[in-house]
């Protein structure tokens, strides 16, 4: 994939994309989508080394927030990896884009969608990436809600064991899951420094700047050292001002009223984000 100039622009076509869907098809998990858009643009628009989805060479993403991926199908879209008659499938009968991702669809990685397990996979890939030699990176992007799980913190330990500095690990730390706020269900603050704790290098940004984690993710070390983590500060629903942190939007659906309001919503942004 060529870089993307303008990474706002990028992310501001796939939260177009991911509201259309979504009422397409009727189905929730829009707010989760929404809130991991900016890192997703990016990774897609800049970061990752990917010539084609059948390179062995290229670069992996692993989304472990698999409820969200509906994001990762309109910027596989977006960037040319799939077609637009797959994408309008989106949850049709027949189709293999659901609400979480599978790996025989084009440019996914590995299926993923039961939390908590995509950071385990991710370290075998990059620990697997050393021993062939490689150069490949490996990026996951977890939710903080599934911070909760105790697989996510065995492989944690196991990549600071094995120093995989090929392993970055992103954290869409929205501050809500399914069923509360992460501060009332398990409260992990500060996040950051618990990574760090079981050695990672382990820095914070701005989950909804796209240039500027594309430029953290530039300067991060690539020899031999410990494995990454960027917690990213992000808004449950970010565009959406109905949907931003509200709980009910983890699930709910569309309906034609919030579908105009949502789109609106969108074009304020937009244009705001023009302006900067």
């Amino acid at each position: 994939m060529e870089p993307e100039t303008d990474l706002n622009a990028l992310a501001a076509r796939v939260r177009r994309t991911v509201i259309e869907r979504a009422r397409a098809a009727g189905v929730g998990h829009i707010g989760s989508a929404l809130s991991i858009v900016d890192l997703i643009a990016a990774l897609y628009g800049r970061a990752l080394r990917i010539s084609a989805p059948d390179d062995n060479e290229r670069d992996r993403f692993i989304l472990s927030k698999g409820h969200a991926a509906l994001a990762l199908y309109a910027v596989l879209y977006d960037r040319g990896l799939i077609e637009r008659e797959l994408l309008e499938s989106y949850c049709l009968d027949d189709t293999p884009l659901g609400t979480h991702p599978e790996h025989e669809v084009p440019g996914i990685d590995f299926s993923t969608g039961s939390l908590g397990h995509g950071l385990s996979i991710g370290a075998g890939a990059a620990l697997a990436a050393r021993l062939q030699g490689s150069p490949r990176r490996v990026f996951v992007l977890v939710s903080d809600g599934e911070c909760d799980e105790g697989s996510l913190w065995e492989a944690v330990m196991f990549a600071a064991q094995h120093g995989l500095s090929n392993l970055i690990a992103i954290v869409d730390a929205n501050g809500q899951q399914a069923f509360g706020y992460t501060r009332d269900v398990l409260d992990l603050s500060p996040l950051a420094a618990r990574f760090a704790a079981f050695g990672w290098d382990a820095r914070e940004l701005d989950g909804h700047d796209p240039e500027g984690t594309a430029l953290v993710i530039e300067g991060l070390a690539g020899e031999p050292g410990p494995p990454h983590v960027l917690v990213a500060r992000t808004v449950f629903g970010r565009g959406v001002s109905f949907m931003e942190g509200r709980i009910d939007w983890h699930y709910w659906p569309l309906d034609d009223e919030h579908y105009a309001r949502a789109l609106a919503d969108l074009a304020l942004l937009d244009a705001g984000s023009a302006l900067r």
